[in-house]
């Protein structure tokens, strides 16, 4: 784990998600909601309020393995008639899921659906403002996301 791994932070807001996320080790985005930059090393979870004394905080992170587009059908074939059944969503594979040393809160209740951030904060933070810090004893974030599209186009 380097510090400047990617990280997104990604909204989980039924329990019922978060144990496909443990016992089948994925996770599923709508396309059609999908932050840009899918390619990040690990992904780190932001409960919902569902979660009781559990919720608005990140607690377990995972290694990205990878992506797929399926339809959500495929992926819960138990509710066949859910209204976005036929829609595209990206299956995020993910490597063992681990608890963080410490949660991650939000002093105050945000909206998040998506957070980029490093891993270098995420081992740091102690609140959700904490992932966006800026500092000399930082990953500079935008070097490395510049960094990145710069490799990308040369593999054109």
């Amino acid at each position: 784990m380097d510090p400047d791994d990617r990280v997104l932070i990604a909204y989980v807001p039924f329990p019922d998600d978060f144990r496909r996320i443990v016992e089948e080790h994925w996770y599923r985005i709508p396309v059609a909601h999908a932050p840009k930059g899918l390619h990040a090393e690990y992904l780190a979870f932001y409960f919902g309020s569902r979660f009781e004394t559990l919720k608005w905080a990140v607690h377990y992170v995972a290694p990205n393995r990878g992506h797929e587009l399926v339809r959500r059908t495929d992926l819960i074939p138990e509710d066949p008639d859910h209204p976005r059944a036929g829609a595209l969503y990206y299956k995020i594979s993910l490597g063992p899921i681990a608890p963080l040393p410490r949660p991650i809160v939000s002093l105050r209740w945000r909206r998040i659906l998506f957070l980029h951030t490093t891993w270098d904060r995420l081992q740091t933070a102690t609140e959700i403002r904490d992932l966006l810090l800026e500092g000399d004893d930082y990953v500079n974030r935008k070097f490395v996301s510049l960094h990145d599209l710069d490799e990308e186009l040369y593999l054109w």
